[in-house]
């Protein structure tokens, strides 16, 4: 996975869901970029989008290990 997708996991993470704007605003980066990145974790089942808001949110499965893992001693 790449330094961009691994940042719009963080965001997600961290957030309510964003639209493809936003979230490029937030990382500061082109919304072309952030699009084929969304993509890609889209593919791979780590993101969800509605498609009435066009709005990402972490997949449920990846906010259950979020959360599993904040809750782990370093």
């Amino acid at each position: 996975m790449g330094k961009t997708e691994d940042q719009i996991l963080q965001l997600l993470g961290n957030s309510e869901p964003l639209t493809l704007v936003e979230i490029a605003e937030r990382l500061g980066k082109k919304p072309k970029v952030v699009f084929r990145s969304l993509m890609k974790l889209f593919e791979e089942g780590k993101i969800d989008c509605d498609h009435q808001t066009r709005r990402y949110a972490l997949a449920k499965e990846q906010r259950v290990m979020g959360q599993n893992m904040s809750c782990q001693d370093p």
